[in-house]
Formats: structure tokens, sequence, C-alpha cells
């Protein structure tokens, strides 16, 4: 279906080395690129970039 296409699941790893991540969606047409989302690490204790990986 065209959701998987235009939306994909992406994962969003931790800059800080501590393997947490998080899962969303992400739209392709808007944000083509790597997305990067300062989002809080639990481990780390503190809000630090998420990357998407792929």
């Amino acid at each position: 279906m065209a959701r998987n296409e235009v939306r994909p699941i992406i994962k969003l790893r931790s800059t800080a080395g501590t393997g947490y991540t998080y899962v969303t969606r992400k739209n392709r047409r808007n944000d083509p690129d790597r997305m990067v989302l300062r989002k809080y690490d639990p481990i780390a204790r503190r809000h630090v970039g998420f990357r998407e990986e792929r």
C-alpha cells in the first residue's frame, strides 16, 4: 500500500552511544535526508540528538 512508501517506520538511535532507540514514522516527501531529533535518553539521563539509522 501507499502508506508504507510515503511514511516508512524509522529507528532513531542515540548519538550519546548508549544504544537507546526510538521508533517513529517520517514523511519522505518532506524529509528526504536522515532525521536528527533532540529527545530524552533515559540511560544518559539528558536530552541528546537521535539520528535516523537505516
